[in-house]
């Protein structure tokens, strides 16, 4: 029970053994997560030192109480996005920087009490409804627009800041010319580097950082010919201080349905991240235990100046990717940007953001997963279009969009397979064995007594289909009996007990009557509970076709013209 409370209780002691491999990933964290704090404090309209703020915090909280062993908490660009389009409905950053900054703190702790309070009643489940297909499309749609994301400093153009994807493409296409040789050598440089060590067994684990380190290097060389290459610039040398959020009521009410969407999406942005380096590392992740995780570090980091976060997918990535074994990596990044803030904040200044450029895009490459890709497209069109479909929606739609229209397509499919059970009639062949009368077409079966086995659930989607058949079978006038063999049937929903109800009563008033043999114990449970069961009556179930065929026979009062059993003989 303390674990399942303490999480950190069950990975600290695998990180004795793996400090080795989760420190190198820390550091690598560390310098990608220079940048990425200021671009997304400025996205959401904050000054760049509550990026820091929330990139030093919110991992450390995250890792203590999550159940991902590779998932890095902080700010994002989807989050840092929803909260300045739900700030900047009542305040804009250039009139009243206080006011949005009030509002942005209070927010994120409203966000955080929602995230902690689904986490509580367990909706961790809804996740589950995200196929692998959704994940993997995600992840290769996330991959390329990380990518391409980079592309600005790749190639030395000032691409306006939160550019689309199709934006960005057009942007460069336009101005190619400006492109900075420089940036692009070093970017190349860094890039080619990091493939090559990768090769290097014995420090392969070492390629991001070595890469970035020498591509700094290049850099430094290249900036004594005037390369104009852009660095991360001034960063501020203080750690997040203790302040209350303002607890003002009228604009917690105003802030209340802001809130929830913005905890929902981050919910969602984080199981998924989690999820799809889950689909490598095969770990079995508890996701009401990240809900509260996620919850957690919102609200207590909010009361230290740090605004909404939520899981990471580049920095997830690079984490994994870096050979990082247990969350002790995200705490090593987090402490180690702290120690580069108070003692290295004037030379971490000076890391160049080509280089950076390069390594995430080797990132962004690594996340798109082809081997799943190809069984994708060889086994089902179903689940190639879900998985097409999110895709695109990650490149040119909102990354909740993109899940949202995912998920949607996955239930669609879902629904769509269920509510059409395989209807199977059964005939005894030569061998004696029951088999697909399709399947033989020299089994027969007893002129009086129809067998068939559903396979599926009986629920409100499906019954249109059974009910259709049963419908066929009442007009041809022939058949006496039914038995149906219920092994496949894993449920009954109310709506289909009433119908069968019905069904069997009919039976019996104007024929002879509906049986059910091996029906399992849970899909019986809606008809004693719901009264069907007296109705119809407990002698039409029987706990195989032997004993039912055995039983029904007794009650035929008509000769078998295809005799088939050995009761059939006894007529």
């Amino acid at each position: 029970m303390l674990q399942k409370i303490l999480p950190f209780l069950t990975w600290l002691p695998l990180a004795k053994k793996s400090w080795k491999d989760d420190l190198i990933a820390g550091i690598t964290g560390t310098i990608i997560v220079i940048p990425q704090a200021v671009a997304f404090a400025m996205i959401a309209g904050m000054p760049p030192v509550y990026g820091f703020y929330t990139a030093m915090l919110t991992p450390v909280i995250a890792a203590i109480f999550g159940s991902s062993y590779h998932l890095v908490s902080g700010p994002t660009t989807t989050s840092s996005i929803v909260l300045y389009s739900i700030i900047s409905q009542y305040v804009h950053p250039e009139t009243d920087i206080d006011a949005f900054v009030s509002l942005a703190i209070l927010l994120s702790f409203m966000a955080g009490v929602f995230k902690l309070v689904m986490g509580i009643a367990r909706m961790g489940k809804l996740v589950n409804f995200v196929s692998n297909s959704v994940i993997i499309g995600f992840s290769a749609g996330a991959g390329v627009l990380i990518a391409f994301k980079q592309l600005k400093h790749i190639f030395g153009i000032k691409v306006p800041q939160g550019s689309t994807f199709y934006q960005i493409i057009e942007y460069i296409t336009l101005h190619i010319s400006e492109t900075n040789w420089y940036a692009f050598g070093v970017a190349m440089a860094t890039l080619f580097i990091a493939l090559a060590i990768r090769k290097i067994k014995k420090i392969s684990r070492l390629y991001m950082l070595i890469a970035m380190v020498l591509g700094s290097l290049i850099a430094v060389w290249l900036s004594n010919y005037g390369s104009g290459i852009e660095t991360v610039g001034s960063i501020p040398s203080n750690l997040p201080p203790f302040k209350l959020p303002d607890f003002d009521f009228m604009n917690m009410r105003m802030l209340g349905s802001g809130a929830l969407i913005l905890a929902t999406l981050g919910l969602v942005e984080a199981a998924a991240i989690s999820r799809s380096i889950a689909l490598h590392t095969h770990q079995r992740l508890d996701t009401n235990q990240e809900f509260v995780s996620q919850g957690i570090s919102n609200v207590v980091s909010s009361f230290f100046s740090c605004y909404t976060s939520s899981g990471s997918f580049t920095r997830s990535s690079i984490n994994y990717q870096s050979g990082a074994k247990t969350p002790m990596s995200a705490i090593i990044s987090a402490v180690g940007l702290m120690l580069v803030v108070l003692l290295f904040a004037k030379y971490a200044a000076f890391l160049p953001k080509p280089a950076m450029g390069g390594i995430i895009l080797l990132v962004g490459y690594n996340l798109i997963d082809f081997k799943h890709i190809k069984q994708i497209v060889k086994s089902s069109k179903r689940e190639l279009t879900v998985f097409g479909a999110t895709f695109l929606g990650t490149l040119f739609l909102d990354l909740e969009q993109a899940l949202i229209i995912g998920i949607f397509l996955s239930l669609f499919f879902y629904l769509e397979r269920t509510s059409k059970p395989n209807i199977a009639e059964l005939g005894l062949n030569a061998e004696n064995q029951f088999v697909n009368l399709i399947r033989d077409n020299n089994a027969q079966e007893c002129s009086n007594l129809k067998i068939f086995r559903i396979d599926g659930s009986m629920y409100f989607g499906s019954i249109e289909k059974i009910a259709d058949y049963f419908s066929n079978l009442y007009e041809e006038n022939k058949t006496q009996h039914l038995l149906i063999v219920a092994n496949g049937i894993n449920f009954i929903d109310l709506g289909a007990a009433e119908w069968l109800t019905n069904e069997v009563l009919k039976w019996q008033k104007n024929r002879g009557g509906i049986y059910f043999s091996g029906l399992k114990v849970v899909s019986q449970d809606i008809l004693k509970k719901g009264g069907f069961l007296d109705k119809i009556g407990e002698d039409v179930f029987f706990p195989d076709k032997k004993s039912a065929i055995k039983a029904i026979h007794k009650k035929i009062d008509k000769p078998c013209e295809v005799k088939v059993f050995k009761e059939c003989k006894t007529i």
